[in-house]
């Protein structure tokens, strides 16, 4: 793993990043708004979670494909 591999957004993680959980805070965000976290395999489900039960999570992108369209 290099300086420039996305590591994953939870706390204390240092693994490769593989996945990017899309959201928004409605309240403070526009529709249209996009805010990312990135997550490894381990992770990508208690981060989508904590997201979802707060309405937040928009959607979960392969960080590959992520980065192809041109989201990062």
């Amino acid at each position: 793993m290099s300086d420039e591999t996305p590591i994953c957004s939870a706390k204390g993680c240092r693994a490769a990043a593989v996945w990017v959980l899309a959201w928004n805070n409605p309240k403070i965000h526009t529709p249209e708004r996009r805010k990312t976290w990135l997550a490894c395999e381990e992770h990508r489900e208690h981060l989508s979670q904590f997201l979802g039960v707060r309405g937040f999570l928009k959607d979960v992108v392969l960080l590959k494909e992520w980065e192809e369209e041109g989201g990062g």
